[in-house]
């Protein structure tokens, strides 16, 4: 019997089926729920200097510790709750994500005031539809784009903290304003097809 194998990214391959599953169901996916986009901006800010698997096997312990990222919620994080997260095991304790993670849940709340939704703010940046890329390797792949460099700055001008270029191009891959699966890999296909 002669199985077929699906093609996927390179880089999600050999490391663990949690790492295969986000690229499967959840990396290049369009989201406009606001929630999901205040998750992956504190996940992707506390890959910085990491690799994404050190973060991703911490998901549930930023979930429990970022009340479900409740952006309403944490940012009425006081000095008691910072210092409880500083100790938190179940996540990356680093002082200054942690604080950032924070602090930017404040200005998240003000652009959504500002805008209607941080969705409707972030899409904007990519005139409203997912960039389709159609690369062949994933060397590739760029680590930045003219429009994260563009909501890298104005985010930093709103006072927003950890998000550089790269990170936020990290962030528009995970939700989908941007798609980088690879040519051959199952999932360009069907999100190509994603308007």
């Amino acid at each position: 019997m002669i199985t077929k194998t699906i093609s996927k990214c390179d880089w999600c391959l050999d490391r663990g089926s949690a790492y295969e599953k986000y690229h499967d169901e959840e990396w290049g996916v369009p989201t406009r729920d606001d929630r999901k986009h205040f998750e992956f901006l504190i996940l992707e800010s506390a890959q910085a200097g990491l690799s994404w698997a050190t973060v991703l096997k911490r998901r549930n312990g930023y979930r429990a510790a970022f009340s479900n990222f409740d952006p309403a919620l944490v940012a009425l994080y006081d000095e008691n709750k910072k210092q409880k997260l500083y100790r938190d095991k179940g996540i990356i304790r680093n002082k200054l994500k942690i604080d950032a993670a924070i602090h930017n849940a404040s200005l998240f709340l003000e652009i959504q005031k500002e805008v209607g939704s941080f969705s409707d703010y972030i899409w904007g940046f990519v005139g409203g539809k997912p960039v389709h890329n159609h690369w062949k390797t994933a060397a590739e792949v760029p680590a930045t784009s003219p429009q994260s460099d563009a909501l890298s700055k104005d985010l930093k001008k709103r006072g927003f903290k950890f998000v550089g270029s790269t990170i936020l191009y990290a962030h528009m891959q995970a939700c989908g304003l941007v798609m980088d699966h690879t040519k051959e890999c199952y999932r360009y296909k069907e999100l190509t097809q994603i308007a």
